[in-house]
């Protein structure tokens, strides 16, 4: 039996998106019979980090260095690390005899490992640095099994009433004045809809008009049956994204950080998404996002067109691929 440990963290900075992928890691590993442990901190994304509990994968305390990690590793054949801070790994863990997989996001988390992965849209050519097997592209996106189930249910969805939008940026909650503004430009397109508004902190809803409301309430494990039905999403370009690619669900996406910059113009450059900014131009009243929204809320044209590319680019199998070619490796 292959015995695999998760290495990830969430926070109300760095948001719950490296959680959520390794969750989708740790289901594909437990369906193939595989012995998952998860080392890390859950602050912040709590509602995702249960699914291990109900995976029946224990959780260890946080390795936070190479040599950390390399003394929890012995007890492992494969350890997979989704964390930006941590360093170079590979001596440390491969030492006890296990197989580093590192996952990164262009730059960011970039280290040499025995398996590289990368589900950006369009990876940047990647320097040598002595890592045998590269994985880059959207086809090794790690999708959850919810994902999965809310795609098919999505297909057979018949929507009526007013549209339905659903804003979220993800579980950090620095990001408030950016709901904010995103509400307040959604409110000025003067169109009508019902927004469902998943985020943390203290976020300012806009004045209403007619056939227009708003329902603002925390992240948790109900994102996917509100996406079952939504007309537009509106979300940061980043782990969110490629689940609302994979549902076919039309989209406009906020780059939030640095680290996201690649996904948003990728994802732009797909036709995936619309783009309607940074962070910084929507809280300084920039009036890219309230044109883009407009058009989105008044051409279902242009809704459907987003949606099948974005449904044909990402298909959320990810995880076993990249779990397959840990596999062969150790065969």
């Amino acid at each position: 039996m292959t015995r695999l440990l998760l290495r990830a963290d969430a926070s109300p900075v760095i948001g719950a998106g490296h959680i959520s992928r390794v969750v989708a890691y740790a289901e594909r590993a437990v369906a193939r019979g595989w012995a998952v442990s998860f080392s890390g901190r859950t602050d912040n994304a709590e509602w995702l980090a249960s699914r291990f509990d109900e995976l029946g994968v224990p959780r260890l305390q946080p390795a936070d260095d190479g040599p950390a990690l390399g003394r929890l590793a012995e007890d492992f054949d494969v350890v997979l690390v989704d964390h930006y801070e941590l360093g170079d790994l590979r001596k440390d863990v491969n030492n006890v005899g296990a197989l580093l997989v590192s996952i990164e996001d262009g730059t960011f988390g970039r280290r040499a490992a025995d398996v590289v992965a990368d589900c950006g849209f369009a990876p940047a050519p990647r320097p040598e640095d002595g890592s045998p097997v590269l994985l880059r592209g959207v086809a090794y996106a790690p999708l959850r099994d919810v994902v999965l189930a809310a795609r098919d249910k999505r297909q057979h969805v018949r929507l009526d009433g007013p549209l339905r939008v659903t804003v979220v940026l993800g579980g950090g909650g620095a990001w408030a004045g950016v709901v904010s503004a995103i509400l307040t430009a959604l409110s000025e397109t003067g169109l009508s809809f019902a927004a469902r508004v998943l985020a943390r902190g203290d976020v300012t809803v806009p004045a209403a008009f007619d056939g227009q409301s708003f329902e603002v309430t925390g992240p948790g494990t109900n994102l996917h049956d509100l996406l079952v039905d939504t007309d537009l999403a509106v979300s940061a370009a980043g782990v969110t994204l490629l689940e609302l690619c994979c549902l076919g669900v039309p989209t406009a996406v906020v780059r939030l950080v640095d680290n996201q910059v690649t996904g948003y113009r990728g994802a732009l450059d797909h036709g995936l998404a619309a783009g309607i900014g940074s962070g910084e131009s929507l809280l300084a009243g920039g009036q890219e996002a309230g044109s883009v929204l407009s058009d989105l809320l008044s051409r279902s044209t242009e809704r459907e067109r987003l949606a099948a590319t974005a449904a044909a680019t990402v298909d959320g199998l990810g995880a076993d691929r990249v779990l397959d070619a840990v596999s062969e490796i150790l065969a």
